[in-house]
């Protein structure tokens, strides 16, 4: 057993070869099969088998789904996975490089591959929690080849679905020897299995002779993307067709006409970040979803990072509804003739769900309920007290539902979440090796804890 891979959670137990999640309200995200008031969902060996009423399925492992609504994992189409232990460490922070204090100047130079593992376990294990079943681990903190074995086994180790971008750290001292080239090791030790829950990508800035490496590799590109200063680049990587559809760019903020288009054209990926923009005043701190509407193109929604606010998706979707509604409204009221249509709670859903796995480059395997994709779902308990009575399923999920209520989650066909418990999880032993963690980078970054702190002070070293 490697150094970092503690032994924090059980193993993983083995899907069942068949389930059925009985009686749910069944919110599916695909147009064909649509919405059941009351359905069956059966599993098998993984993978929807049918949806329909009153499945028999002999010998099959079954869940009552009445009082709950199904729904497809959520997906999280950037986070920095390696910080989850730094939460909401910085409340406050108003700029990027208030975050980047508190994470990349500061304690990241300090990660041992351990404190990647407890980092990455600790942000997994939240977003089953909180039934997101599936995240672009954006890992720039990738000091050594062993600081990416931890980051990837606490991924595999959680049975979270995952796409991992391995990537170099922004500060400190680090191997600069083993990135990129690490990726080819990465391939080769952890993801020669096509139906792994995860997969390899890279995540670079706008440098094309490391985005060969990824190329020749076969697997995704991940940039932090500031349309603002960044979209001037744009033109002369689309001209050399250095632009595709394994380009995933963050954020996207400030992106011109001119970029939108270049995206589209060139079939780049894209993600937004509702809170995030907002929070560290990003650019003009407004997310790009509805820019990236207007021009045709889907994003999905991402955290980011939990060093401020909380990581789940139900808050993403809210704050990203709000803020559409308020920038149309506004807009509207002073004269704008083609301010966009108020947004639908649908939309985002749709955002959260099938949106963020075109983005991963998963939706052929995931992001709605559709017999013979993957078998990755939740089920929300509709009697709880800040739910019921539920008068729409969707206003309900989008609008009223949180971490609390999700009884049940499954990944490819395995029960990760029960009962609103996580499995496998001894807490004690967990909460210790956070806390270990948390002394060992505090101390060594020369932080003093403080509960009620407004803001994090910079920590400067000679």
């Amino acid at each position: 057993m490697s150094d970092h891979n503690i032994p924090l959670l059980a193993p993983l137990a083995p899907a069942p070869h068949k389930m059925l999640v009985r009686g749910a309200t069944i919110i599916s995200m695909d147009g064909d099969v649509g919405n059941v008031p009351k359905g069956d969902i059966l599993i098998v060996d993984g993978a929807i088998a049918a949806i329909g009423l009153h499945l028999e399925a002999d010998g099959a492992e079954v869940i009552d789904g009445t009082d709950m609504i199904a729904i497809p994992g959520m997906v999280d189409t950037h986070r920095h996975a390696w910080e989850g232990q730094l939460r909401r460490i910085n409340p406050n922070a108003a700029t990027l490089e208030d975050y980047c204090n508190a994470t990349h100047f500061s304690f990241a130079k300090y990660y041992r591959p351990r404190d990647i593992y407890v980092g990455n376990l600790l942000t997994a294990l939240g977003c089953i929690d909180a039934g997101i079943t599936t995240v672009v681990d954006n890992s720039h903190n990738s000091r050594t080849g062993a600081h990416s074995d931890a980051a990837v086994e606490a991924l595999l180790n959680t049975g979270i679905r995952a796409v991992h971008a391995s990537g170099p750290p922004v500060s400190g001292v680090w191997d600069e020897a083993h990135w990129p080239g690490n990726l080819a090791r990465l391939q080769a030790k952890y993801f020669s299995d096509p139906d792994s829950l995860v997969t390899l990508a890279m995540m670079a800035q706008l440098e094309p002779d490391q985005w060969a490496v990824a190329r020749a590799l076969g697997i995704p590109i991940v940039t932090e993307f500031f349309g603002g200063v960044m979209a001037t680049e744009l033109e002369g990587l689309h001209q050399q067709g250095l632009l595709g559809s394994d380009n995933i760019f963050n954020h996207c903020t400030c992106l011109p006409d001119s970029g939108w288009k270049i995206l589209r054209e060139a079939g780049v990926r894209v993600n937004v970040c509702p809170r995030s923009d907002a929070h560290y005043g990003i650019e003009n701190g407004m997310y790009a979803w509805q820019a990236a509407l207007h021009h045709g193109i889907r994003p999905g929604l991402s955290v980011d990072n939990e060093t401020s606010y909380s990581g789940d998706m139900f808050m993403e979707m809210r704050v990203g509804f709000y803020l559409q509604r308020v920038m149309a409204h506004s807009q509207r009221v002073h004269g704008h003739h083609h301010a966009p249509a108020p947004t639908n709670a649908f939309r985002l859903l749709e955002a959260a769900t099938i949106d963020g796995a075109a983005c991963a480059g998963l939706d052929q395997r995931i992001g709605s309920l559709t017999p013979g994709k993957q078998a990755d779902l939740v089920l929300i308990r509709t009697g709880d007290l800040n739910i019921y009575p539920v008068n729409n399923a969707i206003g309900t999920v989008v609008h009223a539902a949180e971490r609390s209520n999700i009884d049940t989650v499954i990944i490819g066909g395995r029960v990760r979440k029960r009962a609103g418990v996580v499995l496998g999880v001894d807490q004690a032993t967990l909460r210790a090796a956070i806390d270990e963690s948390c002394a060992h980078l505090f101390n060594a970054a020369g932080y003093q804890p403080d509960l009620f702190a407004e803001s994090f002070a910079p920590i400067h070293h000679a």
